[in-house]
């Protein structure tokens, strides 16, 4: 009872923490952890392992591909907080959502970082409960990580997606997208003596080039390779958007224009006179030079329908043969894959979240990873054996002799082993009561 008073204190002040945290520097996952600290939780058992997950949850991530979706567990008897790596283009704006299954009353935190080898993770954007969708722009190409956690005793389910989206609301050209961009950042120009530092987008003279952003114009002109041209200095992020090869330029230096405004017509002024009309358009930011733009405009990836599959989150399940744990949803081919250790097929492996095909599992020893849905059998429905137990057992919660109990059996019940973990047994009771024993 002084545990789950102490955690209904924490929850009661989690609306105002959240609001608060808009005007401070700490995040509410930072917020909540000081709190444990205060409570004096954090010298106490759960404390301890809840902050140990959210530290090795930046240390040890799973690695995916945007867009991603996985639905999610929550358990209550061991804390535990998820990570996921993404990788990212400057300009890009990153999209995480998170839903929670209806009966879920937990207080989840969510935190992207930016990471990179020999570096501590740097916070980028940060969320909890209140507000669980949040969009943020990535600064640089990189490697990002997104961690979950919900809050310490929570229980429930979850769908989380990542998605990825253009960090500029407009595209330059009118009625076109990026399947008008026909020539590409890095291309070479003049025999190979320089590269090109942009995208031409292809559309009939006249059409009207947007603003991209809200900002104002720096500079107009006309120069030999550009033509007329427009600069604009986007009111966000410190970009500088520079529009060539116009027809027409309609505004003048100091204007302030909103997303959407008119700046001109394409065209193909300037040494663009031998092509047909398309607007070369570059990105700049001071100190940085030349940005690919490709990534500010390029629309959404849709996201793909998974395959249909059961609900397994919960579940324990066992491999139909040895196989590896993998670090991603998707298989991999390469030679560290084929190296890694392989779990031994009698091991019980709880899911934890789903993606597709493909299960995100926890080991006993605390490792996560995925192996294919096809690839299992469920532990309850093909036991390794039933037996009735000659002296009464205490099921651990974990497979340690350290470990506490969480049940005991009566000598002569019939039990249920689910999987093995060298001597421990993963034992299920005839009331549903689940723990390790040693048989």
């Amino acid at each position: 009872m002084p545990l789950l008073a102490a955690l209904w204190g924490l929850s009661g002040c989690s609306k105002q923490q959240t609001l608060q945290a808009l005007f401070q520097k700490s995040t509410p996952h930072q917020a909540y952890a000081r709190q444990l600290q205060q409570a004096g939780l954090g010298r106490r058992p759960g404390g301890r392992a809840w902050l140990a997950a959210a530290d090795q949850a930046l240390r040890d991530s799973l690695v995916v591909a945007l867009p991603f979706a996985e639905t999610g567990y929550f358990r209550p008897e061991r804390p535990a907080a998820a990570s996921y790596r993404y990788a990212v283009r400057a300009g890009e704006q990153v999209h995480v959502s998170l839903a929670l299954a209806s009966g879920a009353g937990a207080r989840v935190f969510l935190d992207a970082f930016e990471v990179a080898p020999g570096r501590v993770p740097a916070p980028l954007a940060s969320a909890d409960t209140l507000v669980l969708d949040f969009r943020y722009q990535a600064e640089a190409d990189g490697q990002h990580l997104l961690r979950l956690q919900p809050e310490l005793l929570a229980a429930g389910r979850y769908t989380l997606r990542v998605g990825r989206e253009p960090s500029l609301g407009v595209f330059p050209v009118q009625g076109r997208a990026d399947a008008a961009v026909g020539s590409f950042w890095g291309a070479a120009r003049d025999a190979g003596a320089r590269q090109h530092e942009g995208i031409d987008i292809f559309a009939p003279r006249g059409t009207p080039v947007l603003a991209a952003a809200a900002g104002y114009v720096t500079r107009t002109g006309e120069t030999p390779l550009g033509g007329r041209v427009v600069w604009l200095a986007a009111a966000e992020h410190g970009n500088h958007l520079y529009y060539a090869h116009l027809d027409k330029q309609l505004v003048t230096p100091g204007q302030q224009v909103r997303a959407g405004d008119t700046l001109g017509l394409v065209g193909n002024t300037g040494n663009a006179r031998t092509t047909v009309p398309h607007l070369h358009f570059g990105i700049y930011r001071r100190s940085q030079g030349a940005l690919d733009p490709f990534p500010f405009v390029r629309r959404a990836a849709a996201e793909t329908s998974p395959p249909p599959t059961p609900e397994r989150r919960g579940e324990f399940v066992r491999l139909r043969s040895a196989a590896a744990l993998g670090p991603t949803p998707v298989a991999e081919k390469d030679a560290r894959a084929r190296a890694a250790a392989l779990l031994p097929k009698q091991l019980p492996l709880l899911v934890v979240g789903q993606h597709g095909a493909a299960l995100r599992v926890q080991t006993p020893d605390g490792h996560e990873g995925y192996v294919a849905a096809r690839a299992v059998v469920g532990a309850a429905g093909a036991p390794l054996r039933r037996l009735r137990l000659p002296a009464a057992v205490e099921l651990l919660t974990r497979p340690a002799s350290a470990a506490p109990a969480g049940a005991a059996l009566a000598p002569r019940t019939s039990v249920v082993v689910l999987g093995q973990a060298d001597d421990y047994s993963l034992v299920r009771g005839p009331g549903g009561e689940m723990g390790w024993a040693i048989l």
